[in-house]
């Protein structure tokens, strides 16, 4: 996939999220003995990425990403479920420290945008059904995740999610196409603009 990353916008979420990725780390690293292992960036078992961020210009995007999967609470969801709103999508599993220091980061967002018509779905990668709802309840987590041991959806967004790049999350476009990407811990600046500027297009 060819991107067309915007310079002058990344180099605002940079400077506007910082803030926000100091103070969540703090913030978690008081409670969450596994966020202090996030910001020592020392985990095992995944690929850390660096919180890099990569947008597609509407003629760059691919055609829509053909998810088919089932959620934890058991509803299937389909490409056509996509089709006509902004759908983010983090991938996850419970013991990803970073993956803990951004889950109210992200169930923030999910609060502010649900109601402009984002939907928010987490794909986890590796948890029993008992071990992601614990994850949820820690965190007061309300929008749903994919049970994805399978690994179905990480394979409709092969090229795009590297494996074992966890966490990621990517911002669809209002037709199910990949409008950006996060590769790492999000900081909440930076995704609150990639969906923003998704929802205006």
């Amino acid at each position: 996939m060819t991107s067309n990353p915007r310079p002058s916008r990344r180099a605002l979420f940079t400077a506007g999220g910082a803030a926000f990725l100091v103070l969540g780390l703090s913030a978690c690293a008081q409670e969450d003995a596994l966020a202090k292992q996030a910001k020592a960036g020392d985990n095992k078992n995944y690929i850390a990425g660096d919180g890099s961020v990569t947008e597609f210009t509407a003629a760059d995007r691919k055609s829509a990403v053909a998810i088919n999967g089932t959620l934890f609470n058991g509803t299937m969801v389909t490409p056509e479920d996509l089709q006509g709103k902004v759908t983010v999508l983090n991938f996850w599993f419970a013991a990803c420290a970073p993956c803990r220091v951004e889950a109210p980061i992200l169930e923030e967002l999910h609060q502010e945008f649900k109601d402009q018509g984002v939907q928010f779905y987490g794909v986890n990668l590796r948890d029993e059904k008992a071990t992601a709802e614990a994850f949820d309840k820690t965190f007061n987590l309300t929008y749903p995740s994919f049970d994805d041991k399978d690994g179905g959806v990480l394979l409709a967004v092969s090229g795009i999610v590297p494996p074992g790049a966890v966490p990621t999350t990517l911002v669809l476009d209002k037709q199910g196409r990949v409008a950006s990407r996060v590769l790492g811990e999000i900081q909440r600046g930076t995704l609150k603009a990639l969906i923003t500027a998704a929802v205006a297009e």
